[in-house]
């Protein structure tokens, strides 16, 4: 009796002691002018809840606050905006103390010298050596054929078996950004780049928490490993004075015609950028398509009419070209219309350089830091 007693007692000061600490940090975050909303429990605030439920995570809050409130995500204090015309507005006045800003864990893990980290005339060069490599020549001579001959080899094995969806279409968008980043060097290094890689996009999505076991350790120790893996073939690169025609033999050219000349340090950055940023848009977009075109079979029959029109007026081995693609009118829509159905971006960060006040109906202020 004496043991339950004691067990009992533990309980209910454990209990009290959360409950405490709850008020306590929403205490802290009761402002004058801040939006309604909960913030969770110190540092981790309702990061499980977001990661957990996903987009109804946001649905549940607009529902118990309206379409402006306050959370912390991903160690940031956070205001949430679901009003189109206010939306607009911040996006229209993004210079009047507005910046692009991203969760402490993906800076650290996609790099200091990542596109999304730097600003003024930093992020001009590094924005202009990104344009230069999908610009619409080298989409037309290096991109499209190999892509195309990519997917031909992926897909050549796939007749008769049962296909795990979710996981192969990851691996594609793995394997075949990798492809372009380095043509000749992507089938040596892609089983020892790709468990890394998995680990390091997990990392971006967690606490800022540097302890062992947490994902945002495995995510960076990753980030040293894939550093590792990139400065040893920009080595051997260098090394061979041999001439590639793809991104990474673009991004490492020192020649007069080079207008953006980057840093081993800003080229691996790129890298990881471009993998990072095509990953999870290109997988779980080609992903869903498979769902819908599943669900609705006469708009698969209408694809493969499209398609086969096409393959006919060509010969088996040729690769499909851009004319072909500006043909594909009817692929067209169907992608659309899967990007439209399974949104893959569920939100636009910016971060506040200063207190901001925003009149009106709502009259509430966001502090500075705050995103």
């Amino acid at each position: 009796m004496g043991v339950l007693m004691v067990i009992v007692g533990m309980f209910v000061m454990v209990l009290c002691m959360c409950t405490a600490v709850l008020r306590w940090n929403e205490m802290r975050y009761r402002k004058k002018g801040l939006p309604p909303g909960t913030m969770g429990w110190p540092v981790f605030g309702e990061t499980t809840e977001f990661l957990k439920q996903g987009p109804n995570f946001m649905k549940n809050q607009r529902a118990r606050y309206g379409s402006f409130f306050k959370s912390h995500i991903l160690g940031c204090p956070t205001v949430v905006s679901m009003d189109p015309e206010l939306n607009r507005y911040i996006l229209m006045n993004e210079a009047k103390g507005l910046v692009p800003g991203y969760p402490q864990s993906m800076l650290d893990i996609l790099g200091k010298c990542n596109i999304a980290a730097v600003h003024g005339s930093t992020h001009k060069q590094m924005r202009g050596a990104l344009l230069a490599l999908i610009s619409p020549t080298m989409i037309r001579q290096q991109l499209l054929p190999k892509i195309d001959e990519f997917m031909r080899a992926f897909l050549s094995n796939w007749d008769n078996q049962v296909i795990n969806i979710q996981d192969r279409t990851k691996e594609m968008a793995f394997l075949s950004s990798l492809k372009q980043i380095a043509s000749a060097e992507s089938s040596s290094v892609a089983q020892q780049f790709m468990p890394e890689f998995f680990k390091l996009v997990l990392g971006t999505l967690s606490l800022p928490i540097d302890l062992p076991g947490t994902n945002y350790r495995r995510g960076f120790q990753a980030r040293q490993n894939i550093l590792k893996i990139l400065g040893q073939l920009i080595e051997k690169r260098r090394d061979s004075e041999e001439s590639h025609k793809d991104m990474l033999g673009y991004l490492m050219r020192n020649d007069d015609n080079n207008r953006h000349k980057l840093s081993d340090d800003e080229i691996i950055d790129q890298i990881i950028t471009i993998l990072y940023s095509g990953y999870e848009t290109v997988s779980t977009t080609s992903m869903m398509a498979v769902k819908y075109l599943h669900d609705h079979p006469t708009v698969l029959e209408e694809l493969r009419k499209e398609h086969r029109g096409i393959r006919e007026r060509k010969r088996a081995d040729e690769p499909i070209e851009c004319n072909d693609l500006k043909s594909m009118r009817f692929t067209r829509a169907v992608i659309f219309e899967t990007s439209r159905l399974a949104t893959i971006v569920n939100g636009v960060l910016r971060k506040t350089t200063q207190d901001m006040e925003l009149n009106g109906e709502l009259n509430i202020k966001i502090f500075k830091k705050w995103y």
